[in-house]
């Protein structure tokens, strides 16, 4: 099929090489034209695993480009475009809406297309776009077939390349069964596993055929906001359990697994540490706490799972300040800066909260991350911080380090190399990614999250 992709970040990207690699011929649009520029020249403007390999093999059927093609015949068009928070917590549809004017100006008379919201917007969005571009065409006197459906995506960056082709479930949310059959139709390699897996994404060993689930457009809008809810709260949910474990001397990690192995718990989201950040959670938690607000209903438990995440970053600040009593004058060095391993995310990430805490009780900050030290130059050029090219060069005269993010090089740290240079002899661990035992033996004070 012809697929045209407006947005070319995480989810635009990611999904637009993936339909490409699957046999569609994809255009992915962009407004900024030295991201345009950078993929034309199969250089990836994101971090992501595997995300490389696709692109090479999707090449002879992807192309980039800063303005949306004729949309002539029968073909799908994804808008991917940002959704910023507003300042009352809505998401901004600016972008989106932008999308969809322009879109609307690039349709053929005659044209067949489905236009779909893969964006994270906020309920009634499908109606929003379809009213858009159906007053777009009459005011130029275009016929055609147009419909607009809810798709939402639900990749996790560091793993969306691995997502995009073995989803757990494909949800469509539209009206009419026209737009359900072609959006059917575009995924049918993924919903028949007829592809060939990638070297970097295998296919999972038993993995099942995803079932595809067709909804109104209200219930699959719906369904994005209760999933990324449903996973903020069950962090914060063991978060909290952290703190009070901390002050009953159990251990959070074993209660962790000890009820993960509920069937009807399950242990993904179960593991305690420095809390959630990203572009997706705190976005999509506050955004819905907006909406209802606008119906008069409270979403209590969503509403606490967002105070919770934040008084963990908080609680990372205070667990320092118990161990070093005064932090004016320390050097602290912090393990990792985007908001999970595997990606150059910063967006809401919890290391810029503990950065502004430090910075603000006159403690010098060192940094490292193995991937996302250039993405924090170039988006907050003014973090009062120094950046380190190596875990030894961080640690040089610290008082403290934490682990801020969970990258798996972190679990192998040269620790003897490490107690040498410090200064002092502090291991804050705000993801419980260290084992405790090897760290005490290197005579290092160990200190985890609810442990």
């Amino acid at each position: 099929m012809n697929v045209t992709i407006i947005g070319t970040g995480y989810v635009g990207l990611t999904t637009g090489v993936a339909l490409a690699f699957l046999g569609h011929d994809v255009t992915c649009v962009d407004k900024n034209p030295t991201i345009v520029k950078s993929l034309q020249e199969d250089k990836l403007t994101i971090h992501e695993d595997g995300l490389d390999e696709l692109l090479r093999k999707a090449k002879p059927r992807i192309q980039f480009s800063t303005d949306i093609p004729k949309l002539s015949g029968r073909g799908v068009v994804l808008i991917a475009v940002g959704t910023p928070t507003k300042q009352n917590g809505d998401a901004d549809l600016q972008y989106v809406d932008a999308a969809a004017q322009e879109v609307a100006q690039c349709i053929s008379p005659g044209a067949e297309l489905v236009i779909v919201n893969k964006s994270t917007v906020p309920i009634g969005s499908a109606k929003h776009v379809e009213g858009i571009v159906h007053r777009s065409l009459a005011a130029r006197d275009v016929e055609a077939s147009v419909w607009v459906a809810s798709n939402p995506e639900f990749l996790a960056e560091g793993t969306a390349v691995h997502d995009s082709l073995y989803p757990d479930r494909i949800v469509i949310g539209a009206d009419h069964p026209t737009a359900v059959g072609m959006l059917r139709q575009m995924y049918a390699p993924l919903l028949e596993q007829t592809f060939e897996p990638p070297v970097a994404a295998p296919r999972p060993e038993r993995y099942p055929l995803p079932p595809l689930i067709t909804t109104t457009a209200t219930s699959a809008e719906m369904t994005k906001y209760a999933a990324n809810s449903f996973l903020a709260t069950k962090i914060s949910f063991i978060n909290e359990f952290a703190g009070l474990a901390e002050r009953v001397g159990a251990d959070i990690t074993e209660v962790a697994r000890a009820i993960g192995l509920d069937n009807r718990i399950g242990g993904r989201f179960l593991s305690a540490g420095i809390g959630w950040g990203g572009s997706c959670f705190g976005k999509d938690t506050r955004a819905i706490v907006t909406t209802a607000k606008t119906y008069d209903y409270p979403m209590q438990i969503v509403e606490s799972a967002i105070d919770v995440n934040m008084r963990q970053r908080l609680h990372i600040i205070e667990r320092l300040q118990q161990h070093l009593k005064v932090l004016r004058g320390t050097t602290i060095g912090l393990l990792g800066l985007a908001f999970k391993g595997n990606t150059d995310d910063l967006r809401d990430a919890p290391a810029l909260t503990l950065i502004e805490h430090l910075s603000e009780r006159g403690a010098v900050i060192r940094v490292h991350d193995p991937i996302a030290m250039e993405s924090a130059q170039k988006f907050y050029p003014d973090l009062p911080v120094e950046y380190c090219e190596d875990v030894g060069c961080l640690s040089l005269g610290c008082d403290a380090l934490i682990v801020v993010t969970d990258w798996q090089e972190y679990k192998q740290l040269p620790l003897a190399e490490i107690k040498e240079r410090m200064r002092g002899d502090l291991i804050l661990d705000a993801r419980n990614l260290l084992n405790a035992e090897s760290v005490q033996k290197q005579g290092f004070t160990y200190a985890g999250i609810g442990r």
